[in-house]
Formats: structure tokens, sequence, C-alpha cells
């Protein structure tokens, strides 16, 4: 794999480990002496490795990884793990390696809110090709992430038929839309997973209660996680003037809210807090109370509202490429939430 015509900038472990503190407190800044992972993983549509980071985070080592994108696999060999990406279409894969776990976040252009919205769009069913590696492979367990948009009545036959055949690939399923400000996140986020277990063990997985969001554990917000990003450098966010789609609704919260949902083209992306607010003038349009700043998020605003630990990591490639690895990825601590419970799950099931 070559990356010779992208460039790579370098900082020290030092600086990482202070930034990543900062960024999200809540995951591992430096390396920690821990117990060896419990459990190994195939991971499928990996994109920059949120899905990833979330596993290793849950005592979980990916051994192998695969996506199409050759941008996302080289952010994915900076910010998860060196030497497991293989860039490539999955279709071209004939043999997978056997691992306990099998992890899936395929494309959901097709019945995104944001994307083309059409059940019947070829990238719908990518699903097929995780389906095929699940039977390879005859995982303990797998996790597939994706949209909440599966969920709506148009997309109802492509979650049944994805539940359907991971039931005759001989494994109890469940299913659950989660947000991922419920889970530490300061960021609105709803996304579909399913779980499943293999159906001889008898077991059901059961889905994490939130983290966030009593009394006692409150919504984390934009001024916890990003307040010190405020002052984004040059080059680090999109300004191209502000067009009548991007101004169709309300792109905009205040610090003490959590953000929009990260997008994954940099034009789309939210406004910083920092902006002007908008007003709503009529149906899908909405305009700025008055003249004065206003800005979408930087990259590294958004990779750290993602949950990513390192966002400092994303100085490689493209910035329109950053953003996109970073809008399309799975928040590491909502995977981690998620593969963490079904670890737990998995250990109990050891102790029988």
């Amino acid at each position: 794999m070559s990356w010779n015509r992208f460039s790579i900038e370098t900082f020290s472990s030092l600086e990482i480990a202070q930034e990543v503190r900062h960024y999200y407190p809540t995951m591992a800044a430096e390396p920690q002496a821990t117990k060896p992972p419990q459990f190994s993983a195939v991971s499928l549509f990996s994109g920059c490795g949120g899905s990833d980071l979330g596993l290793q985070a849950a005592g979980v080592l990916p051994i192998w990884a695969n996506d199409i994108s050759e941008s996302a696999c080289q952010i994915y060999e900076v910010v998860a793990a060196k030497n497991v990406i293989h860039p490539g279409s999955i279709e071209g894969i004939k043999k997978f390696p056997n691992a306990d776990i099998l992890a899936g976040c395929y494309p959901c252009q097709g019945y995104s809110q944001g994307g083309r919205r059409s059940n019947s769009d070829g990238i719908n069913f990518l699903y097929q090709h995780f389906d095929r590696a699940l039977r390879q492979i005859k995982p303990l367990a797998f996790i597939v992430e994706n949209v909440d948009g599966m969920r709506f009545s148009q997309n109802e036959s492509l979650l049944n038929n994805q539940l359907i055949r991971f039931r005759l690939a001989g494994y109890s399923v469940s299913w659950q839309v989660l947000n991922a400000r419920d889970y530490g996140l300061a960021q609105n986020r709803c996304r579909l997973f399913i779980v499943g277990i293999r159906s001889s063990e008898r077991k059901t997985f059961m889905f994490p209660a939130p983290t966030h969001g009593t009394s006692s554990n409150l919504h984390r917000t934009m001024r916890d996680v990003i307040w010190h990003l405020r002052n984004a450098p040059d080059g680090s966010y999109n300004t191209e003037p502000f067009h009548w789609y991007y101004l169709s609704r309300n792109r905009r919260h205040e610090w003490d809210e959590q953000s929009p949902c990260v997008v994954a083209h940099w034009r789309h992306v939210g406004l910083h807090p920092d902006s002007i607010p908008l007003v709503k003038k009529g149906t899908d349009r909405w305009e700025f109370v008055r003249p004065g700043f206003a800005r979408r998020f930087s990259y590294l605003e958004c990779a750290a509202l993602q949950g990513f630990p390192n966002p400092a990591a994303f100085r490689v490639n493209t910035v329109e490429n950053r953003f996109r690895a970073i809008g399309n990825a799975v928040p590491p601590p909502l995977f981690q939430a998620v593969a963490k419970h079904l670890v737990k799950q998995l250990v109990d099931l050891r102790k029988v």
C-alpha cells in the first residue's frame, strides 16, 4: 500500500497525549498497561477507524479491516492502527480471516436522511457481502452500525431482509436505535445497531442503558468538548458562501447544547456556536439575523464532536477528505459502549 502522493504532518507523543485528554477525557489518551484483548475482530467497511477504536477501547483487537476508500485507509493507518486495514472493494475479497467478532458499518447513502434516499440504490445491498463474510467466518458474535433511516417504513423491507439473513446464518439478532449524546458525545446522532450472538449460545444481546442524560450525569455539550478549539486555524474549515441549501434549515446550536449530526460533506457541516444566529424566514429558508461572523465547524471540531480520542491525528490527506472520513465514521465511544456490553455478555457465557 503506497501513500506517496500524500503528505503526513508529524507531532510528538506528548502533544498528542495533551490534546487527547482535552478533546475526549473519557477515552484513554496514552497507552496504559491493560489486560490483553479478550476477543479478536474482523472489521468491514471500516472507514477511518471509528468502529475499530471503539472495539479496542472495549477490549477487542481488530486483526484485519477493509474499506474501499484509499484516503480513508490512509487516515485509518494514522488514527486507528498500523498494518490492519486493506484497501479495496469487498467484492474482490474471497477469503476472510477467522475472528471472534465481525464488525461492519456498510454504506448508507441510499436510506440516509442526508443521502439519496432511494431504497433501490445498489449501495443499499452491500450488507449481502457482510452476510457472506458472516457465513464464512462464523464468529461468536457480530455488530452492525448504520443510519436510523433504515428503520423508516419506506426502508422496512431492507432492514427485515438483513435481520432474516443474519438469523438464517445462525444468529440470535436484536436491533436498537441509539443516540450518541446518551453515551457521552456532545452531538445529536441517532444510529441503528444490529447485534447478533451465535444461536448455539442461547443468548440474546441486551443493549447498554444510556450513560448520560440523567440528573447525576448530564449530557455533554459543545462547551465541554470544543470550547478550546474555537479559534480554528485558517484552512481547517470550508469558507465557501452559505448557499440556499445550507440555509434551508437551522444549522447553528448554542454552546450549551449538543451539535447537529456531523456530516461527511464539508460544505454541509454545522455552524460554529460563535456564528451569528439564524432566524426562520419561511419554509426551508433561514437567514442570519444581522451581518457578522459566521463559519462552519473545523475538521478538528468535527473529530472531537465525533469522540475521536486524537483529532490531531487527522492532519493527513486533504482537508476535504478529512471531513468526509470523520463524518462517515461511527463515533468511537458509541461503538465502544455497544462492544463493551457485548464483551461482558460473551465473557459471562464463558463462565457458564
